[in-house]
C-alpha cells in the first residue's frame, strides 16, 4: 500500500493512497477462504469447496466487500499514525469510469482513490486557575415576594356577572361570538363561539377589545380593525377587517383578599406556606440566573484566551443553523433587516462571527473534557431521558423507544449535559468571586457575543 500527501493547505490535507492488486486478491481469498465453511452448495461437501468456485461465485461481491473495508481501515490508519481530529468524517473519491470500476472489482487493477480530510487543529490550554471571575448574587426581597402574590391573586380574581343592563367596561370579562370578513368575504379562523375577552388584556386585534367597551349582554356589533402589518399570518398582515360580535356575558372582576383562604385556595395550608413558596421559587429563578451570567463570564474568558482558525466546514455547518433560524424568525414576524437597522450583509458577518465563537468554544470545551476524562455516565442519560418522557404525559413508552433507537437524538441530550460538567469543573479551578446585587442587575441584558 503506498500513501502519498498531496495537500497541505490550512486545515485541510488531501492523500492519493493506492493499493495493489495482489493484495486485494489475498484479502480475497481470506475471507472466501473464511465463507467456504459456512456456505452449503450442490456436488461438495461442508468446508470442501474449492476456494477458486468460490471465486467464481462469489468474487465480485466479495472483493466489493474487502474494498469497502480497506478503504476504511486505511484511512483509519492514516488519520491515528498522524494524530489528526477529525472535523468531520473523511471525503472518498473512488474511480466512477465503467471500465476502471469493472477491472477493480474483478481483480485486474489497483485500488487508486483519494481521501480529503478537515482537521482541527491543536488546541493549547489556557491555566485555568488563572481565571478569575465575579459571580452576581441577590437576595429575595420581601418587595419580591409580594410582587409576585400580587400577580398571582391578579391572575385568579373571581369574576361574577354584572347586573342585567350593565355594560361592558375595561377590566370585565366578555363571552363573545363573532364572524369576521374582508372585503365582504370570510376568512379561515375569522370566526369563534363562546370566545373570552378580557378588555384591556390586548391579547386580540388592536381596537377590537375597545370597541367592546359599552356593550350589553345580548347586544351585537360590527367592530372595523386593521390586522398588523407584522401579524403572523402574511395572508392577514395590514389587512382591514369587520366583526360581527355578539356579546353572550358579562362579568365584572371581584377582589381578592390575601389571606389564608386564598392560600389554601392554591393548594397550600396557609399565606405564610404561600409566601415561603413565592420565596423558593424565586430564589431558584435567582440561582438559575446567576448561573448562566457566570457561565456566560467564563465562556467569555474562554474566548479571549483561545484563539485559533475553526475548521471551515464545521463554521459553515453552524452559520447555516443559525442563519435559518434567523430568517425564519423575521419572517414569522414580517420583518426586514432594514427594520433591525442593519442590512443582509452585515447581518450575515454578525453572525458568522457568532458561529465561529461557538465552534471555537465548543473544540475547547470537548478538549478540557477529554484531558480531564470528564464524561457523562450512564445514570445522567437515564436520569435525563426520564426528564424528557415526563414532558409528554401518557406518552412515556413512545419517547423512551425513541430515545433508544436514535443514537442522534441521544447524543443531543448527552451534549448540554457534558457541557455543563466541563464548566462545573472549570469553576472549580477558577477564582470566583461573589458580589450582591440589586435583581435588576442580576438581570440587566448585556452585550455579550450570544454562545
Amino acid at each position: 500500500m503506498q500513501v502519498t500527501e498531496t495537500l497541505s493547505e490550512g486545515l485541510k490535507r488531501e492523500f492519493k493512497v493506492v493499493v495493489p492488486a495482489a493484495e486485494l486478491d489475498a484479502k480475497v481469498n481470506v475471507r472466501l477462504d473464511e465463507l467456504k465453511n459456512r456456505v452449503r452448495i450442490n456436488g461438495f461437501r461442508p468446508g470442501k469447496v474449492p476456494v477458486a468456485h468460490l471465486k467464481r461465485m462469489y468474487g465480485r461481491s466479495t472483493m466489493a466487500e474487502v474494498i469497502d473495508a480497506t478503504v476504511r481501515d486505511t484511512n483509519n490508519q492514516i488519520v491515528s499514525e498522524r494524530g489528526y481530529k477529525l472535523a468531520a468524517d473523511p471525503k472518498v473519491t473512488l474511480p466512477t469510469e465503467q471500465d476502471a470500476v469493472e477491472k477493480l472489482i474483478s481483480g485486474q487493477s489497483d485500488l487508486d482513490y483519494t481521501m480529503a480530510v478537515e482537521i482541527v487543529p491543536p488546541i493549547e490550554l489556557t491555566d485555568f486557575k488563572t481565571i478569575k471571575l465575579t459571580k452576581l448574587t441577590s437576595e429575595v426581597t420581601d418587595a419580591e415576594v409580594a410582587e409576585a402574590i400580587a400577580r398571582i391573586s391578579e391572575q385568579n380574581k373571581p369574576f361574577s356577572a354584572k347586573p342585567e343592563g350593565e355594560k361592558a367596561a375595561r377590566d370585565d370579562r366578555v363571552v363573545i361570538s363573532f364572524a369576521g370578513t374582508i372585503d365582504g368575504k370570510p376568512f379561515e379562523g375569522g370566526s369563534g363561539d363562546d370566545s373570552v375577552v378580557m378588555i384591556g388584556s390586548n391579547t386580540f386585534i388592536p381596537g377590537f377589545e375597545d370597541q367592546l367597551i359599552g356593550i350589553a349582554a345580548g347586544e351585537t356589533r360590527t367592530l372595523k380593525v386593521t390586522f398588523p402589518a407584522h401579524y403572523p399570518k402574511a395572508e392577514l398582515a395590514g389587512k382591514n377587517a369587520e366583526f360581527v360580535v355578539t356579546a353572550k356575558s358579562i362579568e365584572s372582576p371581584g377582589t381578592v383578599t390575601v389571606d389564608d383562604d386564598f392560600a389554601k385556595s392554591l393548594g397550600l395550608e396557609s399565606l405564610a406556606k404561600l409566601r415561603e413558596a413565592v420565596k423558593d421559587r424565586i430564589g431558584r429563578e435567582h440561582v438559575a440566573m446567576s448561573r448562566q451570567k457566570l457561565k456566560r463570564a467564563l465562556l467569555d474568558e474562554l474566548d479571549v484566551r483561545h484563539k485559533f482558525e475553526p475548521p471551515p466546514s464545521l463554521v459553515e455547518e453552524e452559520f447555516d443553523r443559525v442563519w435559518k433560524s434567523v430568517l425564519a424568525e423575521m419572517e414569522n414576524e414580517k420583518k426586514s433587516f432594514a427594520d433591525e437597522d442593519t442590512t443582509e450583509e452585515k447581518a450575515k458577518a454578525e453572525y458568522r462571527a457568532i458561529a465561529e465563537r461557538r465552534v471555537r468554544l465548543g473544540l475547547v470545551l470537548a478538549e478540557i473534557g477529554e484531558k480531564n476524562t470528564i464524561t457523562v455516565t450512564e445514570d445522567e442519560m437515564s436520569r435525563a431521558v426520564m426528564e424528557r418522557t415526563r414532558q409528554f404525559a401518557g406518552q412515556e413508552q413512545r419517547v423512551w423507544d425513541y430515545y433508544r433507537q436514535n443514537p442522534q437524538a441521544v447524543a443531543a441530550l448527552r451534549a448540554p449535559i457534558y457541557e455543563e460538567k466541563v464548566v462545573d469543573f472549570l469553576l472549580e479551578l477558577a477564582s470566583v468571586t461573589e458580589k450582591k446585587v440589586a435583581r435588576e442587575e442580576l438581570y440587566k441584558e448585556d452585550d455579550s457575543t450570544v454562545g
